[in-house]
């Protein structure tokens, strides 16, 4: 897929993801020239009408949607037997991610992605759209700090709630009791899922674990969520019971909508007096875990700065008093606090040791390597402590022997001695192109425009017996250049070559027979021009004025349109001299005449005498006179003695 242009419109740059349902690259919108997230369904999925239906679902759910925490979707459609989403393009991590490297998030960052992801299924639900794959994988972490939910490919409406058992894709972990024992899903379905999230959040792990999924999905029909802070200490008891909340087995005892889960989590937030964080938290995936819920306060504002609107710890509850107070003590104790500096000096040097040894500093980011060789790519690399391998891939678009990206792409963290696949073009890819000759032109031109070989236009036409539109004839110019090469027969050819093919105009109009005006016309019709000076010969067969048929063309080959076609038109038979027979008999001269193709007459009671006594003395017409074969010759007889 990796630079095919979709639906004449989207240029595919790299993957993105790879799904059960579907492949996501991140392409680029030609007409509107923007980056964009490609949606591909699997090719082996493409037959199946129960996944199309289920595909075209996703992208009506979510155009449906106009929240700004809800991934937008701008086009579907189907090119060829590819059916596609277009999807706005959010770089940036997963929440699956981000809990893959802190394990448990703080407080803060749990209550902005809760509040975020409430606020986006609250419009899908208040639309009648239930999400039912509500999981950490499809929310999205962006680098702007935007927070967004996507994947609305199992969505389906509020009314329309009931679920075979192909039809439970969910992840297990996040699935409600009432889809395993019952097959039945409602807007409380997602609910339950964001209780396993949530606790997820503030624990770092799962509430439910087994070897099987089984195990799991039983665990999740038959036994209570444990509360959050039986795990993790310091969880606000309000923060508990919203996970038990959303989590009960019953769904008539869970919030009836996110709606209702975000108006309980926004309370929540003003009695801890903890607000979301302005800008998210997708720049967080490097932050460390601050571990607040064993401190005594509240919350604390994350380092970085990722918030600039995050209220000030009011745990301690001093007054204007009590901060002089302190400020006294602080000037009359400047040892105490130089010791203090010097003790947090060492921590933040324990930290930092930590964070490049064995945390997320440790990690190390693909550098970008597209655009070189092979050989300068992975020298990069191996500085970088990485290991590259070579992979050969085809391309239209970049030169042989340079790279066209990597694999994890650049950005991603690794760690150190890592493999890197760098992706190496071979250049075009070649194609086995069956004989052209023959073909009908419009299959021709999709058997071509298939291969990506572009077709000269327009393409040359010609008269010949073949039917009209076949193709007669073809050539091959390589696209690294040089001369045209014959191609009737096929073959192999690269993406970029330059074809030219002939085309059939059927018979060029038969004029034989015609008269030299109506030949005329029936040429010029065709696109052919006429000398006015036609060639005129002889004929024994063709009337005098009539064509007998056209010069053959100048070089040879077929008639072409404009070209100029000399007629040949008959002047009769030609004359030829009457030969003198004088002196011959009656009979003598009649066979000398009628074997140079004359007929002979004379008067009838000459046929009474003998031929030896007959002689003739001349003819009408005369000898030497010129007259065409059939004319008649009148004998002059008399009785020899």
């Amino acid at each position: 897929m990796i630079g095919r242009l979709v639906d004449g419109r989207y240029r595919v740059r790299a993957r993105i993801a790879r799904g059960g349902m579907a492949t996501v690259y991140v392409a680029t919108d030609l007409r509107l020239e923007r980056r964009v997230a490609l949606k591909v369904m699997h090719a082996h999925l493409s037959d199946d009408s129960v996944f199309q239906s289920r595909f075209i679902q996703e992208a009506r759910s979510a155009a449906r949607l106009a929240d700004p925490h809800v991934v937008n979707v701008f086009d579907q459609g189907q090119d060829h037997d590819m059916a596609y989403l277009v999807m706005e393009y959010l770089p940036g991590i997963t929440l699956r991610e981000l809990l893959r490297e802190q394990k448990k998030l703080s407080m803060q960052q749990t209550i902005t992605i809760m509040d975020a992801i409430l606020g986006g299924l609250a419009a899908a639900h208040r639309a009648g759209i239930v999400h039912r794959d509500v999981k950490p994988e499809n929310v999205l972490l962006a680098e702007d700090g935007r927070i967004k939910i996507g994947d609305f490919g199992l969505a389906r409406a509020t009314t329309a709630n009931t679920a075979t058992g192909q039809m439970l894709l969910g992840t297990i972990a996040y699935l409600a009791p009432e889809l395993v024992t019952r097959g039945q899903a409602d807007a409380r379905s997602d609910i339950y899922a964001l209780g396993i999230m949530l606790y997820e959040m503030l624990t770092g792990e799962q509430p439910f674990k087994g070897e099987q999924p089984m195990q799991i999905a039983y665990q999740h029909a038959t036994d209570k969520v444990p509360r959050p802070s039986a795990r993790t200490a310091g969880v606000p008891e309000a923060l508990d019971e919203l996970v038990l909340w959303a989590t009960e087995r019953e769904p008539d005892d869970r919030p009836i909508d996110a709606q209702a889960m975000l108006d309980r989590l926004r309370e929540i937030e003003r009695d801890l007096g903890v607000a979301p964080l302005t800008r998210g938290v997708g720049a967080t995936a490097s932050v460390p875990v601050i571990d607040e819920y064993n401190s005594n306060e509240v919350t604390r504002v994350m380092p970085g700065g990722l918030s600039n609107t995050a209220p000030t710890p009011v745990s301690q509850g001093l007054d204007n008093s009590g901060q002089l107070r302190q400020r006294t003590k602080r000037r009359a104790s400047r040892g105490t606090v130089v010791l203090i500096l010097v003790l947090l000096l060492a921590v933040a040097a324990g930290a930092t040791g930590w964070w490049f040894g064995s945390g997320p500093g440790s990690l190390i980011s693909v550098r970008d390597v597209s655009g070189t060789t092979y050989e300068a790519a992975a020298q990069k690399l191996q500085e970088d402590g990485l290991t590259p391998v070579r992979v050969d891939a085809t391309d239209y678009d970049v030169p042989e022997g340079t790279v066209i990206r990597t694999d994890p792409e650049a950005g991603i963290r690794l760690e150190r001695d890592a493999e890197v696949s760098v992706i190496v073009s071979t250049g075009p890819a070649a194609h086995s192109i069956a004989p052209l000759v023959g073909m009908q032109s419009t299959a021709a031109h999709g058997a071509l425009e298939a291969a990506r070989i572009d077709l000269i236009e327009p393409m040359l036409e010609e008269f010949s017996d073949a039917e009209a539109g076949t193709v007669i004839a073809a050539t091959l110019t390589p696209r690294a250049g040089g001369d045209p090469i014959d191609f009737g027969g096929g073959g192999e050819a690269f993406e970029g070559d330059q074809a030219q093919l002939t085309v059939s105009l059927g018979p060029i109009p038969a004029v034989a027979g015609d008269t030299v005006e109506s030949a005329t016309s029936k040429l010029r019709a065709a696109g052919l021009a006429v000398v006015p000076e036609s060639t005129l010969v002889f004929s024994d067969t063709v009337k005098a004025d009539i064509v007998i048929e056209i010069e053959p063309r100048d070089g040879g080959g077929n008639w072409r349109p404009d070209d100029t076609v000399t007629l040949v038109v008959s002047k009769g038979p030609q004359p030829i001299p009457i030969p003198d027979v004088t002196g011959m008999t009656r009979d003598q001269a009649k066979r000398t005449l009628e074997g140079k193709g004359f007929t002979v007459s004379y008067a009838p009671f000459w046929s009474a005498l003998p031929n030896d006594l007959t002689r003739v003395t001349g003819t009408d017409p005369g000898a030497t006179a010129e007259r065409p074969k059939g004319s008649e010759v009148y004998l002059r007889i008399t009785a020899s003695g």
